[in-house]
């Protein structure tokens, strides 16, 4: 027995990523269930017929039709999946990591833990009893808000909590409505967020509400911004090194330039926590 799932966008290709649950029932002599099993599976469906000038309504029901584990009633869900696609840009993951690490600065071989670096540390352990406690911080000043998400990623990184948390609609849809307003206003905060959405997407019962609030277009949307910001760094700091060199009394560009860099280092080490 199958039975359909949530629909995703597959994260490096121009495919769709079905998932759906298979049950199988061993029968004994007489015709009784005796041993039942269930597992849930993916099933990747590339759009190659995907481009500019593509219709996508057209395609969208042609996906269906190909693919039975996707019901008709699915169509219009089908079809904006496949608008993100056409309109999403061609960035892999291993390309946006590679970007990002092509900088000569020596970055560290291993990624620290985002729970436990710069603004994120905390000197408290999170208790699942404190939650209502942790979801009034996010409602507090930036310091507050990056506190207690510290706090529940804490909490999301213990498989044992995630059912819990994820049922508490309150912290869910706080965290999404946090990550959409203030990514750009801090690293730290997306860190967490974007974390404890990925400690929930380990598991494909969460699928769909991660679906629905679109958090993978909005990591895209972060990354890509992320990118930007990068090649600004990048710029500013060649054009101080420049400087430095061709700057007879040295002194003073190269103090510029070596403050620069440090920072340019430290910038650069979140945002690896972040493209991570």
């Amino acid at each position: 027995k199958v039975k359909g799932g949530s629909i995703d966008v597959h994260p490096t290709e121009k495919a769709l990523v079905v998932n759906y649950e298979l049950e199988a029932t061993i029968l004994g002599e007489m015709g009784d269930p005796m041993l039942g099993e269930r597992k849930e599976c993916q099933k990747v469906i590339r759009v190659k017929g995907l481009h500019e000038n593509s219709d996508l309504s057209t395609l969208a029901k042609e996906v269906i039709e190909k693919c039975k584990l996707i019901h008709p009633s699915k169509l219009p869900e089908v079809e904006q999946l496949l608008y993100y696609l056409k309109n999403r840009k061609e960035t892999t993951v291993s390309k946006v990591v590679t970007h990002v690490m092509g900088a000569k600065t020596k970055l560290s071989d291993k990624p620290e833990d985002p729970a436990f670096i710069d603004g994120t540390e905390v000197n408290e352990v999170a208790n699942i009893n404190d939650v209502d406690e942790y979801l009034e911080m996010l409602y507090d000043d930036l310091p507050d808000k990056i506190k207690g998400c510290a706090l529940l990623l804490q909490l999301a990184r213990n498989p044992d909590n995630l059912e819990e948390l994820f049922q508490n609609e309150t912290v869910v849809s706080a965290l999404v409505r946090l990550l959409k307003e203030e990514w750009k206003n801090s690293t730290d905060l997306a860190i967490n967020i974007i974390y404890i959405f990925f400690c929930f997407s380990s598991f494909s019962s969460f699928h769909a509400v991660i679906l629905h609030f679109k958090i993978g277009t909005l990591c895209m949307t972060i990354i890509q911004h992320e990118l930007k910001k990068h090649d600004l760094w990048q710029d500013e700091l060649n054009k101080k090194k420049k400087a430095a060199e061709v700057d007879k009394n040295k002194s003073k560009t190269q103090d510029d330039y070596d403050k620069s860099l440090k920072k340019y280092e430290g910038l650069v080490r979140k945002q690896e926590q972040l493209l991570r």
